[in-house]
């Protein structure tokens, strides 16, 4: 006889961002806001090129570069409509004058099995969590590395991001095992 699964919590995930600007100070700025909002970062990538897409060239401009940051503490994963609109509130905060974002904060978590962005647009494979936004199923884990999927953006498909990814489930992995305690 089958037995009925029983309800429980996931494990708390690893809070990551990706942040897309022009300036370093506009960047630095951003990640001081994110330190205080969300804590001690314990991981910032190198500097990457952000040139698959002209998206936020109208807003943002040309030139533009990445960072993703990964955070010490883990999250309970239903907070992550709470961290889009704080991230959304810090764009807001660090806008030019004329309102034009100069950074893109883009937050996300990353389990064993897969990687999230949080999204304020819908569309067939994001399914909504609350408060107008959306989970973007991003990156799967399987055959021992992140795979991409048919939507996946372009720049999430690079070998290098994948590779990051990897290297930040390795470093996840280890934060469960040791017994790293959720955060929020």
């Amino acid at each position: 006889m089958k037995h009925m699964g029983k309800p429980k919590e996931p494990e708390p995930a690893k809070l990551f961002m990706s942040l897309i600007a022009m300036e370093d100070d506009i960047f630095h700025q951003g990640v001081k806001d994110l330190r205080s909002a969300f804590g001690e970062a314990d991981r910032i990538s190198e500097r990457l090129p952000f040139d698959l897409t002209d998206y936020y060239t109208p807003e943002m401009g040309k030139a533009l570069f990445r960072h993703f940051i990964t955070f010490e503490r883990l999250i309970p994963i239903p907070i992550l409509p709470d961290i889009k609109q704080a991230t959304n509130r810090l764009e807001e905060k660090i806008a030019a004058p004329d309102g034009k974002r100069r950074i893109n904060i883009d937050p996300g978590y990353m389990c064993l099995e897969h990687v999230i962005l949080a999204t304020t647009k819908g569309y067939t494979h994001r399914p909504y969590l609350r408060d107008g936004i959306y989970a973007d199923l991003t990156l799967i884990y399987r055959h021992k590395s992140f795979q991409p999927l048919e939507w996946t953006y372009p720049d999430y498909r690079q070998e290098g991001v994948i590779a990051l990814f990897n290297q930040f489930r390795k470093e996840y992995l280890e934060d469960l095992r040791g017994g790293k305690q959720r955060s929020c």
